[in-house]
């Protein structure tokens, strides 16, 4: 009876041991890919100069004035959508979704958004079409800037610059370049 019960106890040992090894492996999982992303947001510049191109244009009748609120309804970041945001500056130009891998290394970027016209080496007025190659001047996050690019798309659109604090706390966000007209609502 003893060896019986020595038996079964050990067979309840080593099934519920391998039961924990996956549930170890699955979290192990869990925080590589959190510490990802948490590494990809420490490597952005949520808050910015406020220095704008100098051939960018002033929006003469923007939907969002400049010291109003609106409601951000992108998650570009985490702690963004859902959060009250203050208009610091709104510009007429042509934002794009673009895809690159960073000059200083390290995993490409996908649909990475928005740069603009003004913050596209040797830009003229025309429109990219999604395909084009362009050199990034913007540096919205390590290794951005001198990057060659795709265009992922385009959309001529009022762009805005904004100040906000995440809705995950922490410190307030300012300048923080660019979310379009259609990622914003009324307060």
């Amino acid at each position: 009876m003893k060896t019986h019960l020595f038996i079964l106890g050990l067979v309840m040992v080593i099934g519920l041991s391998g039961c924990g090894n996956k549930t170890t492996n699955e979290k192990s999982t869990d925080v590589t890919i959190e510490t990802k992303q948490e590494d990809m947001e420490i490597e952005m510049n949520h808050s910015g100069s406020g220095e704008v191109p100098a051939n960018l244009k002033v929006a003469e009748n923007p939907t969002f004035k400049v010291g109003s609120e609106a409601i951000i309804e992108t998650d570009h970041m985490k702690g963004m959508k859902g959060a009250v945001a203050t208009i610091v500056g709104a510009y007429d130009t042509t934002a794009y979704a673009i895809s690159y891998t960073p000059v200083t290394g390290g995993e490409r970027v996908e649909n990475h958004k928005w740069v603009i016209q003004e913050e596209i080496k040797d830009a003229d007025d025309k429109t990219y079409e999604p395909g084009s190659e362009v050199t990034i001047e913007a540096d919205h996050m390590k290794g951005m800037e001198g990057a060659l690019a795709e265009i992922d798309s385009a959309e001529k659109t009022t762009v805005y610059m904004i100040d906000y604090t995440p809705t995950t706390g922490g410190e307030e966000v300012t300048n923080h370049k660019w979310v379009t007209e259609s990622e914003l609502s009324p307060k």
